[in-house]
């Protein structure tokens, strides 16, 4: 299973960047995919996930208004759009897959996801 992020970059506060995740090796149909950010100095934190199943999103309470989710699961792909970025959401986005359905699985738990890409790495500058 490999999952490669994209989409990521240096960018001004205030704009928006629309990260990617497109997964292969795997076929996305009972699965929770989902959006775990690492900033400096850190824990990871979980940022949003969806289910490949019925399409729910799920956003962690900080997240929510700024952060989209979605998913294009033909394409085995999952997208993350952040508007109005601010500094303090720079860090390295990782896309991550959980072989399980939200409803059976702690979905805002990064430990949960079995799947990991690389990240990408998200710069805000004020």
């Amino acid at each position: 299973v490999q999952l490669q992020a994209s989409g990521g970059g240096l960018v001004q506060a205030g704009e928006s960047l629309r990260l990617s995740c497109v997964a292969s090796g795997i076929t996305l149909d009972y699965h929770t995919i989902g959006w775990i950010r690492q900033s400096p100095g850190k824990e990871r934190e979980w940022l949003s996930s969806i289910s490949s199943t019925d399409g729910s999103t799920y956003y962690a309470d900080s997240m929510k208004g700024r952060f989209t989710i979605s998913g294009d699961f033909a394409k085995n792909t999952v997208h993350l759009h952040i508007d109005g970025l601010k500094p303090e959401d720079t860090g390295i986005y990782y896309c991550a897959v959980l072989s399980d359905t939200p409803d059976s699985a702690d979905y805002d738990d990064p430990n949960e996801y079995d799947y990991w890409g690389r990240g990408t790495q998200v710069t805000v500058s004020s």
